[in-house]
Formats: C-alpha cells, structure tokens, sequence
C-alpha cells in the first residue's frame, strides 16, 4: 500500500536506480505517472518528458480496457476482450476517435507544438501510476520503437500478474515494486488516489525543465507586495523583447492554467516577454466572491503593472493586458485606469461586460476573441463591443467552447492575440526591421 504518488514514486526510483548509468530517459503516462516519474527523474538525474497515450473503453464501461491508443495514432485491440462484449468495428472506430480528440487537446496542452525529446538509441523508462491489463503501456512501447529507442523499460508502482505478463513480451523490461497475487486494481493499492490535473501535469513537466523547447528562455519566479500580501508570478524575457504581455487569469484560474501557459509559450516565441501572476494571494483563493470582485483584480492588475516598471529588463518595454474570464473585465478596468500606459489588450474568452460603465473609457486598441460555440459569452462580448469607443474588433474561433479545448482552437487563439499585439503593442517585425533600416 502506497500513503500516495509521491510515495509509489520514491519507492519506485529505489527499484530504478541501477538504471542511472545508462543515463535514461523518462517518459511519463499523464496524467496519473506524472507526479511518478517526476520523483524518478529527479532521483536518476535524468530528462523527463510524455508519452500520451489514452485507453479505449468499452463504449457501455469506460473503465474496462479494451485496447490503448498511442500518440502518433497507432491503436493496440485487446481482440478477444472485443469479441467477448460483441462489439463491431464501426463501435471501435467511435471510440478511438474519441480518445484520438482527447489525445490532441492534451497534446495542444502539454506541448504547444514542439516535438517530443529525442529518444534514437536511447534506454527509455516509461512511467504509470499502476498496470492493470497493460494495454495503455504496450502501446507506449510500440510508439516508442518505432521512434528507436534502444531499449523500452516499463515501471510502475503496482502491477497485475496479467499485465506484466503481457508487457514482457515486447518491453526489454518490467520493473514493479508490487505485483500481488490478489490485484485488485490500481486506486486499491493507494490511500490516496487523487486525480491528477491538468495544472499538476504542466506544473511538474515546469519544475522538470521539461515544458519548453531546448533554447527557450526560462520563466523566473517573481513575487509582488500587494499590501501585507504576496502575488506570486512567473517572468520570461526572449531576447530584444519587444512588448511586455500581462496575463490577468480569472474564476479560479491561475499563472499555471495549462491554456494560459500554452497562449504564453506562442508570444514568447513571437518576441513578446510574458508575465503570469495570480491575481489573488494564496491565502484568498477560497474565497469565491473576491474571483468576481473587479475592482479588486484591477488595482492588482495596475499594482503589477507599477512593479513591472520597476523591473530592468522589462521596465522599458511596452505593455499590453491579456486576460481571460474575470479577469478581461479586470484588464479592461486596469487599461481605463493607466490610459496610455497600456498599448494593447485582448481578451480570451472574457467577460468584458464585467467592466460595465468603464467601457466607453478604455482607450487601448481591444481584441475580443470568443469560441464560436460560446453563444451566451459571445453576446455579452457583442454588447460590451457597442459601448467601447477605443479601436476594437470581436473575433470569433469556429467550433471553440468556452474553454478552448477543441483541438487546434486554443493555437487559433495565441495566433490572433499576437496578430494584435504584434500590429498594437510592439508594431509588426517587418515595420520595426524598416524603422531600423530608416534609422541606419
């Protein structure tokens, strides 16, 4: 019995650590073998990074494993399993369609389009939670092979005598602390079997140096006195920074959403430095109202923008807001307040209604964008557009809800928010190479 994953995950490593001097690489299972692979990176010192793979449910016991999907489509069918519930093949197609959709937004989440870590020739450890039929694992491993690995090791805390059976037929290993005879399931073996969230995944995969690309600039740690409390924020700076774009997250959300991170990762990439901070100190995050209090998240967000002044490497640059939820009411409010101190603000998904009387006020150049399928928010998003007097535009996503997790919806997202800030907040790349040359 394991007290929970971080337990499974340092007794595991203990299992593993012969395994250092083939310097590994670890590849985790999200969700669940995350927070357990992270303890046995750190114990191997070794690189840490996904292998996303989803199981295909029976379509009337999702729970019971009739085969896996892996990351580049390749399906593993438990045949026998399938012929026993009599299901057809057009069944199997819906399935594995749904968890190849699942399989993107998680990928869209975690990665942000860059590629997966080099593993030609290398001795991969693919990490679980637990192995109950395998099939999730095995077609980790056959993904795996057909990307070169050398050798394919499979570990987990727990494990049915099945699984291992069939997983040492095509792994090179498997590695188990407990393969009891009486399996029971893998949450059986745990006291805590939490699930894991997407902002767990994105957090650890940070603290692992494994969410950027290689040459990426790394987030700092920042944090801000907001009277006797601290708000606490990540900074990155690219290279000539042209911009600086403050996130203002909103209705719980935080500076480790996976989708504020990922619209964040694109702006740096397009040269923009990014600030994600809470706007809400750790000790307020229970308190529900204060999510809706906009003048509250406004003078934080004006507060922060005082402090990123302050700041060298930043304190020159222009700045623009992007906020979502909440917290674009909140970013329209701060705009209104700081007037030309604010060169560009766009709202994902936002409530702009939130702001109300101040609207008319906001002088900052203002893209709404909207998930198409978002009808309600769309609206309110149309009305707050008629009372603005300020340049602005609402653009809508096709076939995106409210939380953009449609496959590719959140990148058409990013890619609009830079458009703005791009042509708003720092001039296009092509405008400032001219204005460089002009002044040469």
């Amino acid at each position: 019995m394991f007290r929970d994953r971080l337990h499974a995950g340092r007794a595991l490593a203990a299992e593993l650590r012969p395994l250092a001097e083939e310097e590994p690489v670890i590849l985790a299972i999200p969700r669940g073998g995350v927070p357990i692979a992270f303890e046995i990176a750190g114990a191997l010192h070794a690189p840490m990074d996904l292998i996303t793979v989803r199981k295909l449910g029976a379509p009337q016991n999702p729970e019971y494993a009739v085969g896996a999907v892996a990351e580049d489509g390749s399906a593993v069918l438990d045949t026998d399993v399938a012929r026993r519930l009599g299901l057809s093949r057009g069944q199997i197609n819906d399935v594995v369609q749904r968890e190849l959709r699942e399989l993107d937004r998680r990928i869209e989440l975690y990665r942000d389009g860059w590629e997966p870590m080099d593993v030609h020739c290398r001795t991969v450890i693919i990490v679980d939670d637990g192995l109950a039929t395998g099939l999730s694992d095995l077609a980790a491993v056959r993904a795996l092979r057909r990307r070169g690995a050398a050798r394919v090791i499979v570990a987990a805390p727990v494990a049915s005598r099945y699984a291992v059976d069939l997983l040492r037929e095509e792994a090179d290993e498997v590695i188990c602390v407990s393969v009891p005879d009486d399996f029971r399931g893998v949450g059986a073996w745990y006291e805590d079997f939490s699930p894991v969230s997407d902002e767990q995944v994105l957090r650890l995969m940070v603290r692992a140096g494994a969410q950027a690309p290689a040459g990426s600039p790394a987030a700092r740690p920042v944090t801000i006195e907001a009277g006797h409390l601290l708000l606490h924020g990540d900074l990155t700076v690219p290279e000539d920074a042209r911009g600086l774009v403050i996130f203002a997250h909103g209705s719980g959300s935080s500076r480790l959403s996976p989708r504020n991170r990922s619209v964040a990762s694109t702006l740096v990439r397009r040269g923009f430095a990014t600030l994600l901070f809470d706007l809400l100190a750790a000790e307020e995050e229970g308190v529900r109202e204060l999510v809706f209090d906009i003048p509250l998240l406004a003078g934080r967000l004006e507060l922060t923008t005082r402090w990123a002044a302050s700041q060298r490497d930043v304190g020159e640059l222009p700045v623009g807001y992007l906020g979502a939820s909440t917290g674009a009411a909140a970013a329209l409010t701060a705009a209104a307040a700081l007037r030309d101190g604010i060169g560009a603000v766009v709202s994902r998904g936002g409530r702009p209604d939130l702001a109300g009387d101040v609207l008319p006020s906001v002088a900052a150049p203002t893209l709404l964008i909207v998930g198409g399928l978002d009808t309600e928010v769309l609206e309110l998003n149309r009305l707050a557009a008629a009372r603005m007097r300020c340049e602005h535009r609402v653009a809508v996503v096709d076939g995106a809800g409210h939380l953009f997790e449609e496959p590719g919806t959140l990148q058409s997202a990013a890619r609009l928010a830079g458009d703005w800030f791009d042509e708003h907040l720092a001039g296009s790349p092509a405008e400032q190479g001219a204005a460089a040359a002009g002044g040469a």
